[in-house]
């Protein structure tokens, strides 16, 4: 890594225009990166991460401003002074960025090849010929399977890891020198963001590039950063090598940042949350932003904000090592022991369940073909009891969880609940009662018309479990159970923050006393102190009330602290099935192996996952024999032939796999 100065930010500062006036939100920021290095900006959701992205690139909305003071030196040259047509030299020629949301960044009606090749176009004289070849190196660096082919298809016929391969091939098309990867790894599989990280990582090894990675995950920054800042507030708070980050975090708001982490260690107790949630960057705060969060504050982190100062290689902005004067009394918060539910039997059994979507063409529509996203797949669900359903994204959960609602129509099979067919004929009342279902996307889920206090009521309205008179307390019970304050339930939708929102929508499952949740990927994008206070309040309420959870996920963190048992789902067939400890443990199927092993620990050693070549097969055409055989590094030529049957390695451990 050379240690040449190529960015340096200086006393950046960012206001906005609002109606209740100018409001800071990015405040005295200051650090650097040098040539090859990757500087981690950490840090939740609102800490104004992303502000400070296009802060460097001039991108800011015009509501924005710059302070006087504020400096974006590149190689010197001060961007802040330039001009739009000047800085348009710098934008993707020497300065690429990898926006957040990948399907909104790409235009849905040019195909992926006429995107990236929109950057050779401006910045070179190539002819097309040559600018064609140039787009087809760059999608077979960045891993696209048949980049020929690939490149004539629009961002819509993409799986979610390829449209951001696209997006870094489009970032990387003129070399650029710095790379700004606004979260570009989010709610990604396990493998894919492995995938995605080793590729930076070798691209930036080759070719001497500079990252500002930005993250809130912190197995992601210590998977690719070289240094970390820690954002908060608009502030940085924590400055320092990755090593001594990850092994003494000093700021109060960074050790906390770890102790949210779920881990298979903490299952028998709730996880030590951060209280409260993120202030709005606009707020100005007297004191130190986080000392109405912070277990270690006193009395001066109220009145006067620290200054970054330098302890030993960090660099801290907390009143802890700016003064002598320690507070006499620290209140930390004790964790919470939790009760184990026994499970008392089967509450409800999948039985060879299938879910097959016709395709049709011509004319008469006939059909020619089917779509396979659920293949044949059998479990149970035990009272009082999480089972989680893991695997890549396309490989059937959701459908699945979906189809048990009668959401999506089953083709064959049955689901046993009370004694009868879930899936025949319509479900009765009752059933709508006792089976409800957290979304994954919390916004599209809640009805932006609604108040809160509409959304929540409406079921208990329905099944009358309420009288005018009780209806309002019921309510206000609700909110304060899942951690939201009564004031806010005439409040609508769009007045909350992300993880607000998934509160809201598991009151409103809870509102009609379910006896079974399907929770389908309800913190997937969440920061780690909203994930634990969801997880927090998932346990508890398993606890009080003796729930079952169908839990779909992709997060194994999250499935180590949560799950009783494991499902591992791939291309609509279970593979492997068995309690928590022994399939985290003692892994059998191949896949399961490669998922573990891609999962990214923040303070334990990564181990270096079997490498999972290609992207999972189209459940129109799937393989012959194993599913998962043209991309498993075990596989064997009866493999190819026929689906291996069930290998028992205990009461409740199987796995499908020809090598056992």
């Amino acid at each position: 890594m050379s240690e040449s100065l190529l960015l340096e930010v200086n006393h950046l500062s960012v206001g906005l225009h609002t109606e209740a006036g100018y409001k800071k939100a990015i405040k005295d920021i200051s650090f650097r990166i040098n040539s090859g290095e990757t500087l981690v900006l950490l840090g939740e959701s609102g800490s104004g991460k992303t502000m400070t992205a296009l802060a460097i690139n001039q991108l800011l909305p015009a509501v924005a401003g710059y302070s006087s003071q504020s400096q974006v030196n590149f190689k010197h040259e001060d961007l802040l002074s330039l001009s739009e047509v000047q800085m348009r030299k710098y934008r993707g020629n020497k300065i690429g960025m990898i926006f957040q949301e990948p399907m909104s960044s790409l235009n849905p009606v040019f195909t992926i090849g006429q995107q990236i090749g929109e950057s050779y176009k401006k910045h070179t004289q190539l002819t097309s010929k040559a600018i064609k070849a140039k787009v087809l190196s760059l999608l077979d660096a960045v891993g696209i399977p048949a980049a020929k082919k690939r490149m004539n298809d629009y961002p819509h016929q993409l799986s979610g890891g390829m449209k951001q391969r696209v997006m870094i091939a489009m970032a990387l098309a003129q070399d650029p020198q710095l790379l700004i990867a606004d979260e570009a790894t989010t709610a990604l599989d396990v493998t894919t963001q492995y995938q995605v990280l080793q590729l930076l990582k070798t691209l930036q090894k080759n070719s001497n590039m500079s990252m500002l990675f930005i993250t809130h995950d912190l197995g992601v920054a210590a998977e690719i950063a070289h240094r970390v800042a820690v954002m908060y507030n608009g502030h940085i708070i924590e400055n320092s090598n990755k090593e001594n980050f990850f092994n003494k975090p000093l700021h109060p708001y960074s050790q906390r940042l770890f102790d949210v982490l779920p881990d298979i260690d903490k299952r028998d107790r709730l996880l030590k949350a951060i209280p409260g949630t993120v202030p709005p960057i606009t707020d100005t705060l007297v004191g130190c932003p986080f000392a109405n969060r912070c277990d270690q504050a006193w009395e001066i982190c109220h009145k006067i904000f620290p200054k970054l100062t330098k302890v030993n290689e960090h660099k801290v902005a907390c009143h802890l090592y700016t003064t002598d004067h320690v507070p006499t009394s620290i209140q930390h918060d004790k964790q919470t022991v939790l009760k184990k539910n026994k499970s008392s039997g089967t509450i409800l059994s999948i039985e060879n369940v299938k879910i097959f979507y016709p395709i049709r063409s011509g004319i008469l529509q006939r059909k020619v073909g089917e779509v396979k996203a659920v293949d044949d797949v059998s479990f149970i669900l035990k009272k009082s009891q999480t089972l989680a359903l893991v695997g890549e994204s396309g490989c059937g959960k959701s459908t699945l969880g979906k189809s048990l609602l009668q959401l999506v129509d089953s083709t064959a099979g049955c689901v046993n609940y009370q004694g009868r067919n879930i899936l025949q004929g319509k479900n009765s009342i009752q059933l709508r009662r006792d089976i409800q279902m957290i979304f994954q996307d919390p916004y599209a889920s809640l009805d932006p018309k609604k108040t809160i206090f509409q959304s929540i009521s409406e079921g208990m309205k329905i099944h009358g479990l309420s009288n005018k008179q009780t209806l309002l307390s019921e309510v206000d019970r609700l909110l304060d159970s899942v951690g939201i304050l009564k004031d806010y339930k005439y409040r609508y939708p769009h007045e909350f923050s992300g993880g607000q929102r998934q509160r809201i929508c598991i009151a409103r499952a809870l509102a009609v006393k379910p006896k079974i949740i399907i929770c389908d990927e309800p913190t997937s994008g969440l920061d780690v102190s909203i994930q634990a206070q969801i997880l927090n309040l998932l346990k508890n309420l398993q606890s009080t009330y003796e729930l079952s959870f169908l839990f779909i996920t992709h997060d194994i963190s999250v499935v180590s602290y949560l799950a009783d048992e494991v499902a591992v789902m791939y291309l609509g067939k279970i593979v492997e099935q068995g309690s928590v400890y022994q399939l985290l443990e003692d892994p059998k199927h191949p896949y399961t192996k490669i998922l573990l092993s891609a999962v990214l620990r923040a303070k334990k050693e990564q181990k270096t996952p079997a490498k999972l070549t290609g992207e999972q097969p189209s459940p129109i055409e799937p393989p012959t024999g194993c599913y998962f055989h043209p991309r498993c590094p075990k596989a064997m030529a009866q493999c190819k032939k026929e689906y291996p049957k069930k290998a028992q390695f205990g009461e409740n451990h199987w796995a499908a796999c020809h090598l056992y």
